[in-house]
């Protein structure tokens, strides 16, 4: 195969057949890479005959095979440039990569191609309806509740903070739903957690409102900033006070958009994903010495479960940790899909299978009041919460 472009970014071969062969590395790989697929298999429906058509993928490679589009273009006049891409809009799709190398030439039919589509956007989503509920429990033992959790939605430019049981439609709103524990002594973990979700509270609307006014900046851009400033605060206020020092807390949050959820992380609360078809994933990764044995296949869930050093954090917001590099990334989402964000104490009581049953046979409803439950029963040595939504369809929109 003859190599064409070898980046940070990704690796292009052509075969000797003519099609392209690409890798997918560095940041976001995987993302960009099923963000990718899922817009060339979504021009084709549409019929769109000026892209790559997928021929292959290959999940564990991250490595895509697509159809030749000719010749990279060196040069093209800025307006008939512009001109090509806006040609996407009438398919449903925003190519956010618009660039003279994404630009080819194919000889065949003499026309103008577009190629690399994973910083691409699908502009038609199903209209989806979220329902979700939460709940939070002190748990057996201890005498205080340091986890926080936050569900809010914005409407425009107005926030509002929701109850903790309820449901919506997705199609002009975005929804934050958000989990954090609290560490500190006496009852500082408490006020870091609180402190941590109020926070997030005033600064997502930052993010809702560069959406809104069309911004095109990226969602792990406006994640990590807030996460910086939120251990800022919580930096500032431990420096301030001696009943403060020390706290911090963990974060974990989804930023939910009309087709798609972003979620931020810190620490080792989770964030569990259950497709309609498909088993129970966790998307976070825990931030602990534990957390890293477990992802590179050194030990088991079982062995996990009983490591003198499971709970020793290695990243969190405050408590002294300067240096921040907070787990980001994107869902697309489909009917039927499932989601929980819960802290260490509901991990503490339950398995994962244990988990993945009652996320398939409860109502979304009562969901989460069945999960902390049933954790507080099994251990209860911590506190619990959890926040838990699923989509459905959005039946109004079809009447």
């Amino acid at each position: 195969m003859h190599e064409v472009k070898d980046t940070a970014r990704s690796l292009v071969r052509i075969g000797y057949d003519a099609t392209v062969h690409k890798w997918f590395r560095g940041h976001l790989a995987r993302e960009r890479f099923e963000n990718e697929i899922r817009v060339l298999k979504y021009l084709e429906e549409k019929g769109c005959d000026f892209v790559p058509k997928l021929i292959s993928s290959e999940s564990g490679d991250l490595k895509i095979v697509t159809t030749n589009c000719g010749k990279r273009v060196d040069h093209l006049d800025t307006q008939a440039m512009a001109a090509l891409y806006d040609e996407l809009t009438p398919y449903g799709v925003r190519h956010d990569d618009r660039e003279l190398r994404n630009v080819t030439y194919r000889i065949g039919d003499g026309r103008f191609c577009l190629i690399d589509f994973e910083l691409a956007t699908i502009l038609e989503f199903p209209p989806l309806q979220i329902t979700w509920s939460s709940a939070t429990d002190k748990g057996a033992v201890r005498e205080n509740n340091e986890d926080s959790f936050l569900v809010i939605k914005s409407e425009g430019r107005e926030v509002l903070k929701l109850s903790d049981v309820g449901n919506g439609l997705m199609i002009d709103s975005d929804y934050i739903l958000a989990v954090s524990d609290g560490v500190g002594g006496a009852r500082s973990g408490e006020i870091a957690s609180k402190i941590t979700t109020d926070k997030l509270n005033l600064l997502m609307p930052l993010g809702f409102r560069l959406r809104a006014a069309g911004i095109n900046n990226g969602f792990s851009d406006i994640l990590s900033e807030i996460f910086t400033k939120i251990h800022d605060e919580l930096l500032r206020l431990g420096y301030s006070s001696e009943e403060y020092s020390g706290m911090g807390s963990t974060l974990s949050l989804c930023w939910l958009t009309p087709g798609w959820l972003y979620y931020g992380h810190i620490g080792d609360s989770r964030i569990y994903f259950l497709p309609e078809n498909g088993n129970l994933m966790q998307l976070t990764e825990d931030h602990t010495l534990v957390g890293s044995m477990r992802k590179k296949g050194a030990i088991t869930e079982r062995d996990a479960r009983v490591h003198p050093r499971r709970n020793v954090l290695n990243q969190i917001l405050g408590t002294g940790y300067q240096i921040l590099d907070p787990q980001v990334g994107a869902v697309g989402l489909k009917k039927g899909d499932k989601f929980l964000i819960c802290s260490d104490g509901l991990v503490d009581g339950l398995w994962d299978h244990e988990i993945e049953a009652l996320m398939r046979e409860t109502d979304i409803s009562l969901l989460a009041h069945a999960l902390v439950d049933k954790a507080v029963t099994a251990s209860g040595k911590d506190n619990v919460t959890a926040v838990a939504f699923e989509f459905t369809e959005d039946k109004s929109a079809n009447l």
